[in-house]
């Protein structure tokens, strides 16, 4: 796939699913900007390949990711970023709830918002937020990060809407159980909470996946790639699920 001369600015890009879909746009010949809070992680991503690099920024912080948008005006714009956490609802906190639908849907709000700003009048343009399997369906002790999630696919939906006529698609990809570090620190709190092996806790997740596995990041990536390419136009609201076959 050849998307020379395009401009992609990805979310969350430092590590994980972000770092691949940074990377497959890159070699596709997107020159692709990461965002994130965290230098280190992003510059170590930025190295694997010339066309990528990296910019200091915290998507809940409306003044510097507008910044960020209009310097580079991207065509694609990937929300990437997220984090999650498990409690069961009658030990959840209101500042927990409220931590994760400030990072995974004011975020991806903020994300998606600055981004059309930023596109301006341009006849093309690809927006995808990396929601979840939770943003479909209900998982135990992860309330909050699954409204979120929620939250996410109603948003692209409506977006999608908007900007129909335009030469815009807005899409969301909802992956399960991914195999990333993000599962892992999962992992760990499974076994400090249960007591169980890390090998018990990575069985678990898997079986939520009807086969057996974690998804791969790379499966992710190549999902960003055929929506960003030529056959995907008429796709847009969409909620993809990438999960084995998980319903």
């Amino acid at each position: 796939m050849n998307l020379s001369g395009k401009t992609a600015f990805v979310t969350g890009g430092g590590t994980g699913v972000g770092a691949e879909i940074a990377l497959s746009l890159a070699e596709a010949g997107v020159c692709v900007t990461i965002c994130g809070r965290r230098a280190e992680p992003l510059e170590v991503t930025a190295a694997r390949h010339q066309r990528i690099q990296a910019k200091v920024c915290d998507i809940t912080d409306e003044t510097a990711l507008a910044s960020a948008m209009a310097e580079i005006s991207p065509d694609i714009v990937i929300a990437n970023a997220g984090a999650s956490e498990s409690a069961p609802l009658v030990k959840t906190e209101r500042a927990a709830f409220e931590r994760m639908v400030e990072i995974n849907l004011t975020g991806t709000f903020l994300t998606l918002r600055e981004g059309l700003r930023a596109m301006k009048d341009k006849p093309w343009g690809r927006f995808i937020a990396i929601a979840s399997t939770a943003g479909l369906k209900g998982y135990a002790y992860v309330a909050p990060y699954s409204a979120a999630k929620h939250g996410v696919i109603g948003l692209v939906k409506s977006a999608a809407l908007e900007v129909a006529r335009k030469g815009i698609t807005v899409n969301a990809i909802c992956p399960g159980f991914l195999d990333t570090e993000m599962t892992e620190r999962s992992i760990a709190n499974i076994v400090e909470k249960t007591g169980r092996s890390a090998e018990e806790a990575r069985a678990s997740l898997e079986a939520t996946n009807p086969m057996h596995r974690l998804v791969p990041p790379g499966d992710v990536a190549r999902a960003v790639l055929w929506l960003c390419g030529d056959g995907s136009e008429m796709v847009t609201g969409q909620a993809i699920s990438i999960s084995g076959g998980e319903t």
